[in-house]
């Protein structure tokens, strides 16, 4: 594993890069740790950026996902393993993408509907890693972490889009 830590994060304390990766105990205590930082993830972007445009929520996914890969990255090396499942900050970050242009889908569905809808596909396409997902995960560091699963999101965010439009056709 090749070391790609900017200067900065190989400052901070291990102990640290480790639960900001992990989300705390999410990542480390619990089964299905991917599903739990998914989770955690619906929360964040229903609590940051439900309200929000879609240049806010590309920004913000931007700015998080950056973070993100540095994190991941130090984590990776700190734990001596290639995207350790432990490390779910990539999830947690990504889900936000999912939603991009929700508020305008065709049709009245419950917004329980379209965050469980969002949410499991994002899920599928995490797992199944199809399209050439699975290839991104080549990435060096913290890149092949949090690129897989931002695709995987993007996906996820598309197919819930042409699923809408189908069923509102429908």
């Amino acid at each position: 594993m090749r070391q790609t830590e900017p200067a900065w994060s190989r400052a901070l304390p291990g102990w640290l890069v480790v639960a900001l990766a992990t989300l705390g105990p999410l990542g480390k205590k619990l089964p299905a740790p991917g599903t739990w930082g998914s989770l955690a993830g619906l929360l964040y972007f229903a609590a940051c950026f439900q309200h929000s445009s879609i240049r806010v929520v590309l920004l913000g996914s931007v700015v998080a996902c950056a973070l993100a890969v540095v994190i991941c990255g130090a984590a990776e090396h700190r734990l001596g393993k290639s995207d350790p499942g432990e490390v779910i900050l990539d999830e947690f970050v990504v889900m936000p993408l999912c939603f991009l242009g929700w508020r305008e889908l065709p049709g009245a569905l419950p917004v329980w509907v379209v965050w469980l809808a969002g949410f499991a596909l994002f899920r599928l396409f995490d797992i199944a890693k199809p399209l050439g997902i699975a290839r991104l995960q080549s990435l060096p560091g913290g890149w092949g972490v949090v690129a897989d699963d931002v695709a995987a999101a993007l996906a996820a965010c598309a197919t819930l889009h042409a699923g809408a439009w189908a069923w509102a056709w429908w």
